[in-house]
């Protein structure tokens, strides 16, 4: 990790702070439009990961789009100059401002996410005089083998339209005047490293996308959504994701010309975020004490929180910590690692084993490009956190 190589210049910077390595970050997306450049695959970026400006103009400057699930989100990206037929919008619960906002700037399309959702974007639409772009996120019921906070394409989820009620959005598709059907939309979970998942997915596109095309519905647009895990437990190891395996895994089971029943292809988009980002960015934090429990465990108090990332508290989730003043030979020590914030869930590692740490030592949270600043908040009114970039330093 970048961390460790530039220790020395990091000492003296107010921490906690968000450490972002700008070239990994470059290499991740090379190597990611190198793979789907093979099969004309569109790639958007989900935001909602990171909306940190520099690594939204590096995902710009690679021609890829983005995936966005607010107005505010939708504001900036147009704002940084992403085209709007590059740009869809997702979400559950999207308001008729944000709706409206949509259909103002003529985006690729509207995810929809309900039968009623469509019929609020066909009103709204109407009202506007203008026609809107829509998708149908459909549930396919597939087990991503993750985290049940992360799981999104099951039955019991709150996402996408019920596969039991397809015969029914199809029946009233054509009631809407006010539409462009584009195509079938899917996202079925984050953090997915098992491409076995991903294979089955892909039949049961395929089976989902048939049924459509033979109602005469045709597909220009299939919008596979993201998904893709980090290796959270070796990112040294294994820096940036196998993009080789998971585009394969649909190159080799997602029959385009079996889903276009002899009419145009459609195209294929992806929505990745967690592995575009996740590990470029790192949490670097400071020691402030260290005390002892009365169950006798090590406690170590740094200057880091949830405030600053939460996923620890909110998914259980677990985040590599490496010691940067690891001394020679130091013991090592099975330590609860803790932050400031006045909550018992404000804990990063448990009985998590690493060489002695001292007062005012330097520690790093690895893996923490996703769904860290974008989560961040003030509570306990904390500022928001610092940002430090590699190639700034």
């Amino acid at each position: 990790m970048l961390s460790r190589k530039i220790k020395e210049q990091l000492r003296g910077l107010q921490t906690p702070f968000y450490l972002y390595d700008m070239q990994l970050l470059g290499a991740t997306l090379d190597a990611i439009k190198r793979e789907a450049d093979q099969d004309g695959y569109k790639i958007h970026y989900a935001i909602k990961a990171n909306n940190d400006e520099r690594i939204l103009k590096a995902v710009l400057k690679h021609g890829f789009g983005i995936d966005c699930v607010s107005g505010n989100e939708l504001r900036l990206i147009r704002r940084l100059g992403f085209p709007a037929d590059s740009i869809v919008y997702a979400g559950v619960g999207k308001s008729d401002p944000e709706i409206k906002l949509g259909i103002e700037e003529g985006i690729r399309a509207f995810n929809c996410e309900s039968r009623q959702e469509l019929q609020v974007i066909n009103e709204l639409a109407g009202q506007m005089r203008r026609r809107a772009r829509v998708a149908l996120r459909i549930n396919p019921d597939v087990d991503p083998q993750t985290h049940r906070h992360i799981s999104t394409g099951q039955a019991d989820s709150k996402f996408g339209i019920s596969y039991r009620e397809i015969e029914q959005v199809a029946e009233e598709l054509g009631q809407y005047e006010n539409l462009e059907f584009q195509g079938l939309h899917f996202h079925i979970g984050s953090q997915i490293t098992d491409m076995r998942v991903f294979e089955f997915f892909c039949r049961r596109v395929v089976a989902l996308a048939e049924w459509f095309v033979e109602r005469g519905f045709p597909l220009t647009y299939l919008n596979m959504g993201g998904g893709l895990g980090v290796n959270y437990d070796n990112p040294d190891g294994e820096p940036m994701p196998d993009f080789k395996a998971y585009f394969d895994a649909f190159r080799n089971n997602l029959d385009l010309r079996q889903i276009s029943g002899g009419g145009p292809v459609p195209e294929v988009h992806f929505e990745l975020g967690r592995a575009m980002v996740a590990q470029c960015g790192e949490l670097v934090s400071k020691v402030l004490f260290n005390k002892v429990n009365s169950a006798g465990d090590e406690v170590v108090i740094i200057d880091g929180s949830m405030s600053e990332l939460i996923r620890p508290a909110l998914y259980e989730a677990h985040h590599e910590i490496e010691n940067l003043d690891a001394r020679p030979g130091s013991p090592r020590v099975p330590y609860i690692i803790a932050g400031t914030v006045c909550e018992s869930a404000d804990v990063f590692a448990s009985g998590r084993l690493l060489p002695e740490l001292r007062r005012g030592d330097l520690v790093t949270i690895k893996s923490a490009g996703a769904y860290g600043a974008s989560m961040a908040s003030c509570y306990n009114m904390h500022e928001m956190p610092r940002v430090v970039y590699s190639d700034k330093i």
